[in-house]
């Protein structure tokens, strides 16, 4: 499975943080790759999140996240296309003078048929452009 694990300063506290993180419905007001997001089965902190994504073609995939409220927001696969498996993490720590410690921890396996230099792509491109999204997202509101 390939993963990635990366780290950013935002100029927001934690609890902002949070909030642009866990408000599923509208990334794709700034996540130029998301088209539609949707929840469905929300149970205390855990909600089904199904997302319609447009990297290389158009995947459509369903995940469980868990909130943990205002520190982390972990998921777990349910179904999709393409995708075999996809589970991470966002850990938000305080550093300081109102800005945020952001990691992002993505484990992601994608089906037999699709090339190697699309996982890479997706790790070594878009993931580090999604992390300056959420950035500027935050530092904007």
């Amino acid at each position: 499975m390939a993963g990635a694990t990366r780290t950013i300063t935002i100029n927001a506290p934690v609890e902002k943080v949070f909030d642009i993180i866990t408000d599923y419905d509208r990334y794709a007001e700034f996540l130029s790759e998301v088209k539609k997001v949707s929840t469905s089965q929300r149970q205390g902190n855990i909600v089904q999140v199904h997302y319609e994504v447009d990297v290389v073609k158009t995947i459509r995939y369903t995940i469980k996240v868990t909130e943990e409220r205002p520190k982390r927001m972990s998921w777990t696969f349910v179904n999709g296309e393409v995708m075999k498996d996809n589970k991470g993490s966002w850990t938000l720590e305080p550093e300081g003078e109102g800005k945020t410690r952001a990691t992002y921890n993505v484990e992601m396996a994608l089906g037999m048929l699709v090339p190697k230099a699309i996982v890479n792509g997706l790790v070594d491109n878009q993931l580090p452009k999604m992390l300056e999204a959420f950035k500027r997202r935050a530092e904007s509101l």
